[in-house]
């Protein structure tokens, strides 16, 4: 395995050159894994039902060799979950890869990992609702592999706390979700400056570049069941998710011209960090509240997929991801200006 440095912060240079390195990495890894069956049997069987079936998650490292190659890809939200998921498949499908988090020591170990498996890979520390951040992570793309070609928008939030910080609902109630009448500015202002100025600073800046390059583009905004629904007790990131799937549609509108092709996925529970973090508030939240809460969060609280599943499972990010890189890839060719329901069939009943 060759030598390379990983790109921290503003300074630094790269020790390989992004599209070579890019070709190696491609060929070292385009060992494809097996995705297996569509579905497997319950066990134990439904003794009701006999032929019960799950639908069987496809495989965490699964992936489709060369679809990126020579081409690169800027992920915000990179340090763990989706946005991580999502640059370990566009590295192996061979993507140069720039990742961007505020989680910054998280975010350059988990971006060193993937470096250290042989892939072509920057890390950007920041805040995307900082627009120095965004032009500085379109800047290393150019700098480091000669242009962008596609973008996910993943850095997300569902309240105002810092992300790094450990739950402590007494202390951070003020900046938690919370019903209109008893949410404070702060919660929404927070929710708003990462959900919706962070997306809009990072396609404003990518846009720009897409078009000064010539050569087309494809950006994916992540947004939620959320952006389509309302959802119980989170103003703010219903609002916001909302903003962001119209962001979506304006921008597909007005950037086909150019080649430029600007789509939204949209999910429902997904095993990621941020809806275990957000399970532990709502639980310290209704403890809080007590007998007084009206439960209007528990109508409905599942996918079909969970539903009809025997251990009710989430989405993996591996099966988010999927649709990601697929939205992102030059296969999506005929697909702009929608937003993906990704939710297992929430939205469907």
């Amino acid at each position: 395995m060759y030598r390379r440095d990983l790109f921290k912060g503003i300074g630094g240079a790269a020790a390989l050159g992004g599209l070579a390195a890019t070709k190696v990495a491609a060929e070292a890894h385009a060992e494809t894994p097996e995705m297996g069956p569509y579905a497997q049997p319950w066990d134990p069987a439904d003794p009701n039902i006999p032929d019960r079936r799950d639908i069987a998650p496809m495989p965490d490292d699964y992936f489709t060799p060369g679809r990126f190659s020579g081409k690169t890809v800027i992920v915000t939200g990179s340090a763990r979950g989706m946005g991580l998921g999502a640059v370990w498949r566009l590295a192996r499908e061979g993507a140069n890869v720039v990742g961007v988090d505020w989680l910054d020591e998280q975010g350059k170990a988990a971006m060193d990992e993937v470096a250290a498996a042989g892939f072509n890979v920057r890390f950007i520390p920041g805040d995307v609702s900082d627009d120095a951040v965004c032009a500085r992570m379109v800047e290393v793309a150019v700098q480091e592999f000669g242009g962008v070609d596609a973008a996910l928008n993943n850095a997300g939030v569902m309240d105002g706390v810092y992300s790094g910080d450990p739950v402590d609902y007494p202390s951070q109630k003020d900046l938690v979700f919370a019903s209109v009448h008893e949410a404070t500015e702060a919660y929404w202002d927070n929710v708003f400056k990462t959900n919706v100025k962070g997306v809009f600073l990072s396609m404003r800046h990518e846009l720009r570049q897409m078009i000064a390059q010539g050569r087309g583009g494809s950006i994916v905004n992540v947004g939620s069941i959320a952006g389509l629904t309302g959802l119980s007790g989170n103003p703010a990131y219903v609002a916001s998710k909302h903003a962001v799937n119209g962001l979506t549609r304006n921008a597909a509108i007005d950037y086909a011209p150019y080649g430029i092709r600007v789509n939204s996925v949209n999910m429902a529970a997904t095993d990621t960090p941020m809806v275990a973090r957000a399970g532990e508030l709502v639980a310290a939240q209704s403890k809080a509240i007590g007998p007084n809460n009206p439960g209007m969060g528990r109508i409905k609280i599942k996918s079909i997929q969970a539903y009809a599943n025997q251990t009710a499972r989430p989405a993996t990010v591996a099966e988010q991801v999927s649709m990601m890189c697929y939205l992102l890839s030059p296969e999506a060719g005929n697909m702009t200006g929608a937003t993906y329901a990704t939710d297992g069939g929430w939205t469907a009943y």
